[in-house]
Protein backbone atom coordinates (compact mmCIF):
# COMPACT_ATOMS: atom_id res chain seq x y z
CA UNK A 1 0.00 0.00 0.00
CA UNK A 2 1.36 3.57 -0.53
CA UNK A 3 1.78 5.43 2.42
CA UNK A 4 0.01 9.24 1.12
CA UNK A 5 2.28 12.11 2.42
CA UNK A 6 0.45 14.40 3.54
CA UNK A 7 1.81 17.99 3.18
CA UNK A 8 3.82 17.10 0.23
CA UNK A 9 1.46 16.32 -2.58
CA UNK A 10 1.58 19.17 -4.56
CA UNK A 11 5.74 17.82 -5.13
CA UNK A 12 7.03 15.96 -8.26
CA UNK A 13 6.06 12.15 -7.75
CA UNK A 14 9.85 11.44 -7.68
CA UNK A 15 10.21 13.59 -5.24
CA UNK A 16 7.51 12.22 -2.95
CA UNK A 17 9.03 8.46 -3.82
CA UNK A 18 12.39 9.19 -2.49
CA UNK A 19 11.16 10.36 1.00
CA UNK A 20 7.98 8.00 1.23
CA UNK A 21 11.35 5.55 1.03
CA UNK A 22 12.83 7.17 3.94
CA UNK A 23 9.37 6.36 5.84
CA UNK A 24 9.34 2.68 4.76
CA UNK A 25 12.53 2.58 6.33
CA UNK A 26 11.83 4.80 9.26
CA UNK A 27 14.94 7.00 8.35
CA UNK A 28 12.77 10.27 8.01
CA UNK A 29 13.89 11.39 11.29
CA UNK A 30 17.73 11.09 10.79
CA UNK A 31 17.26 12.72 6.93
CA UNK A 32 15.66 15.87 9.23
CA UNK A 33 18.59 15.88 12.23
CA UNK A 34 21.07 15.71 9.73
CA UNK A 35 19.82 18.56 7.76
CA UNK A 36 19.06 20.23 11.03
CA UNK A 37 20.99 19.27 14.07
CA UNK A 38 20.57 22.87 16.15
CA UNK A 39 17.00 23.92 17.32
CA UNK A 40 16.92 27.70 18.55
CA UNK A 41 16.60 29.69 21.51
CA UNK A 42 13.78 31.86 21.08
CA UNK A 43 11.06 30.53 23.19
CA UNK A 44 9.55 33.91 24.37
CA UNK A 45 6.78 36.04 23.04
CA UNK A 46 9.65 38.60 23.53
CA UNK A 47 12.30 36.98 21.88
CA UNK A 48 10.41 36.37 18.84
CA UNK A 49 9.14 39.34 18.79
CA UNK A 50 12.60 40.89 18.85
CA UNK A 51 13.68 38.15 16.11
CA UNK A 52 10.75 38.70 13.65
CA UNK A 53 11.68 42.69 13.96
CA UNK A 54 15.17 42.13 13.19
CA UNK A 55 14.20 40.42 10.12
CA UNK A 56 12.21 43.09 8.96
CA UNK A 57 14.08 45.92 9.64
CA UNK A 58 16.84 44.04 7.49
CA UNK A 59 14.16 43.45 4.38
CA UNK A 60 11.12 45.62 5.18
CA UNK A 61 12.00 48.76 6.29
CA UNK A 62 9.06 50.68 5.14
CA UNK A 63 6.34 47.97 5.86
CA UNK A 64 3.92 48.86 8.40
CA UNK A 65 5.24 48.23 12.23
CA UNK A 66 4.85 44.96 13.85
CA UNK A 67 2.53 46.14 16.77
CA UNK A 68 2.93 42.19 18.28
CA UNK A 69 4.12 38.59 17.33
CA UNK A 70 3.80 35.95 19.69
CA UNK A 71 3.92 31.98 19.81
CA UNK A 72 -0.10 31.19 19.81
CA UNK A 73 -1.32 27.66 21.00
CA UNK A 74 -4.28 27.56 19.16
CA UNK A 75 -2.42 27.57 15.49
CA UNK A 76 -1.89 23.93 14.09
CA UNK A 77 -1.37 22.12 10.70
CA UNK A 78 -5.10 20.60 11.64
CA UNK A 79 -6.25 24.18 11.20
CA UNK A 80 -4.11 24.66 7.96
CA UNK A 81 -2.38 27.64 9.74
CA UNK A 82 1.28 27.67 11.15
CA UNK A 83 1.68 31.09 11.26
CA UNK A 84 -1.27 33.94 10.63
CA UNK A 85 -0.81 37.73 10.16
CA UNK A 86 -3.61 40.17 10.69
CA UNK A 87 -4.40 43.74 11.19
CA UNK A 88 -6.44 44.85 13.52
CA UNK A 89 -8.47 48.34 12.75
CA UNK A 90 -9.37 50.47 15.67
CA UNK A 91 -11.00 53.37 16.07
CA UNK A 92 -8.63 55.73 18.54
CA UNK A 93 -9.27 59.43 19.35
CA UNK A 94 -11.12 60.02 15.72
CA UNK A 95 -8.81 57.89 14.20
CA UNK A 96 -8.71 54.63 12.46
CA UNK A 97 -5.65 52.35 13.58
CA UNK A 98 -4.53 49.05 12.10
CA UNK A 99 -2.30 47.02 14.27
CA UNK A 100 -0.12 44.55 12.59
CA UNK A 101 0.20 41.00 14.78
CA UNK A 102 2.39 37.96 13.77
CA UNK A 103 1.01 34.71 15.75
CA UNK A 104 3.33 31.42 14.83
CA UNK A 105 2.59 28.49 15.80
CA UNK A 106 4.21 27.47 19.16
CA UNK A 107 4.52 24.03 17.46
CA UNK A 108 7.80 26.28 16.28
CA UNK A 109 9.03 26.26 20.02
CA UNK A 110 10.86 22.41 19.18
CA UNK A 111 11.57 22.81 15.27
CA UNK A 112 15.12 23.88 14.00
CA UNK A 113 16.20 27.23 13.28
CA UNK A 114 15.35 27.28 9.72
CA UNK A 115 11.97 26.35 9.33
CA UNK A 116 11.26 29.22 12.80
CA UNK A 117 12.94 31.69 9.98
CA UNK A 118 10.88 30.00 7.24
CA UNK A 119 7.73 31.02 8.91
CA UNK A 120 8.73 33.68 10.26
CA UNK A 121 9.68 35.32 6.68
CA UNK A 122 6.43 33.82 4.98
CA UNK A 123 3.87 35.73 7.62
CA UNK A 124 6.49 39.23 7.40
CA UNK A 125 6.51 39.31 3.18
CA UNK A 126 2.40 38.91 3.95
CA UNK A 127 3.22 43.13 5.00
CA UNK A 128 3.77 43.34 1.53
CA UNK A 129 2.59 40.86 -0.45
CA UNK A 130 -1.61 39.49 0.52
CA UNK A 131 -1.80 36.72 -2.05
CA UNK A 132 1.26 33.92 -2.42
CA UNK A 133 1.81 34.39 -5.52
CA UNK A 134 4.52 34.82 -7.80
CA UNK A 135 5.62 37.99 -6.31
CA UNK A 136 5.12 37.28 -2.66
CA UNK A 137 7.43 34.06 -3.30
CA UNK A 138 10.17 36.13 -4.80
CA UNK A 139 10.11 38.41 -1.86
CA UNK A 140 10.27 35.03 0.56
CA UNK A 141 13.33 33.73 -1.36
CA UNK A 142 14.45 37.66 -1.59
CA UNK A 143 14.45 37.58 2.50
CA UNK A 144 15.68 34.17 2.97
CA UNK A 145 17.53 32.40 0.03
CA UNK A 146 16.98 28.74 0.88
CA UNK A 147 13.48 29.43 1.58
CA UNK A 148 11.73 27.12 -0.76
CA UNK A 149 14.16 23.70 0.76
CA UNK A 150 13.58 24.92 4.15
CA UNK A 151 9.32 25.19 3.45
CA UNK A 152 9.83 21.74 1.71
CA UNK A 153 11.96 20.32 4.73
CA UNK A 154 9.12 21.46 6.98
CA UNK A 155 6.68 19.54 5.32
CA UNK A 156 9.00 16.86 5.52
CA UNK A 157 9.44 17.21 8.72
CA UNK A 158 5.21 17.58 9.57
CA UNK A 159 4.93 14.52 8.01
CA UNK A 160 7.26 12.68 9.70
CA UNK A 161 5.75 14.22 13.35
CA UNK A 162 2.75 13.53 12.52
CA UNK A 163 3.11 9.75 11.49
CA UNK A 164 5.39 9.88 15.42
CA UNK A 165 2.24 10.90 17.22
CA UNK A 166 0.04 8.17 15.40
CA UNK A 167 2.68 5.37 16.14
Amino acid sequence: MTVPLKYLQHYSVSLQDKIRHLHQQNQLGDYITQRYPQTHSIQTDKALYEYSSEIKQAYLRNAPLLDKVHYDNRLSIEHHALGLNTAISRIQGGKLKAKKEIRISSFFKETPAEFLRMIVVHELAHLKERNHGKAFYQLCQHMEPNYHQYEFDCRVYLFWKSNNAIE
